[in-house]
């Protein structure tokens, strides 16, 4: 439960909170921090070098300077220390997939009275989405899992296993995270097909193409396919309804050898229901997208591995920012 005090100035702050997002998100569509890179520009270079308006552009680096993301010397701009290594294009810890898909969030988030009051999703499927936006979900996802997954790896000892399940597994971020961490180890990963492009790209990138194999899945209509003694389903429930995502637990169990592992890794809720703040809020951009999906508790998940023949439940607590904990158990 959020406990913070309320106060008319937090309220005030809250409601225009979005400004801020929307100047990230128009910079970053922009490219504005990739132009800069490691130089200092007038507002006129950049509205020539981005064919903007001059002084609307002049408004939007003064702005990002305010916001701490733009250093101001006299009438020149250049990249804070953090926008040359997360919002410049040609950094390898680029961050703008995820800023990105966030922009392209925004429009629905603007009605959520009307999805609470039809109870309807306001935004398409990823997979009915254009080009840009299934790329910057897709790589958005890489983003934060490059992130989270250094930290979580290596809490998890999958040693002695020799094929890990990566189900729903996006660009495949954590299969080539764990392969890395276990070199006896090799991995599938089983999406849509139109996520195999982005996938393929990003595990050739990373050198374990002879380790990581794909598979085009479409895992609420198919069985899975394969044996394998470890299974990985990272953030994939969230978007299906309590009995769909009972059966994508039992026919992942049904594909695990006995004595394997079954992970789940979501933003879990308390069982009240009412926090932590972030799967909360993560609840309503499951109703702005999905026609069922929200997050879940520990002991809905643990019901869902129990009723699927895992034993010994645990759960790994990653202190994340975001409350993102594993659920485990043995098949």
């Amino acid at each position: 439960m959020q406990n913070s005090p309320w106060s008319a100035p937090k309220i005030m702050e809250t409601a225009s909170s979005y400004w801020q997002s929307c100047t990230l998100h128009a910079a970053v569509g922009l490219d504005l921090f990739t132009h800069i890179g490691d130089r200092q520009l007038t507002a006129v270079d950049m509205a020539r070098a981005m064919g903007t308006h001059r002084r609307a552009t002049e408004v939007l680096l003064n702005a990002l300077a305010a916001m701490g993301l733009l250093e101001k010397s006299g009438d020149r701009f250049g990249n804070s220390p953090a926008a040359k290594t997360y919002l410049n294009r040609e950094s390898s810890e680029y961050l703008g997939y995820i800023v990105g898909h966030h922009r392209h969030l925004i429009e629905s988030w603007a009605h959520l009275d009307r999805a609470v009051t039809t109870g309807k999703p306001q935004r398409n499927q990823v997979a009915r989405a254009s080009d840009s936006q299934r790329e910057n979900f897709l790589m958005g996802m890489f983003n934060i899992a490059r992130n989270l997954a250094p930290q979580v790896v290596p809490e998890i000892d999958l040693s002695g296993r020799r094929h890990l399940l990566d189900l729903g597994g996006g660009p495949g971020t954590w299969a080539i995270y764990f392969c890395r961490h276990n070199p006896g180890l090799k991995a599938t990963v089983c999406d849509l097909a139109t996520t195999q492009p982005f996938a393929e790209k990003t595990i050739q990138a990373y050198g374990l193409a002879e380790r990581i194999a794909f598979k085009p899945l479409d895992f609420l209509e198919q069985p899975v396919p394969g044996r394998y003694d470890a299974a990985w389903l990272s953030h994939i429930l969230h978007a299906e309804s309590p009995a769909d995502c009972a059966r994508i637990v039992e026919k992942t169990a049904a594909a695990i050898e006995p004595g394997g592992l079954l992970m789940v890794h979501e933003f879990v809720l308390d069982d009240s229901l009412d926090g932590p703040l972030f799967p909360a809020l993560f609840s309503l951009n499951m109703l702005l997208g999905t026609e069922a999906g929200r997050s879940y508790s520990e002991s809905r998940i643990k019901k869902w591995l129990s009723a699927a023949g895992a034993k010994n439940l645990r759960r790994l607590h990653l202190k994340t920012p975001n409350d993102s904990d594993v659920i485990m158990g043995e098949i």
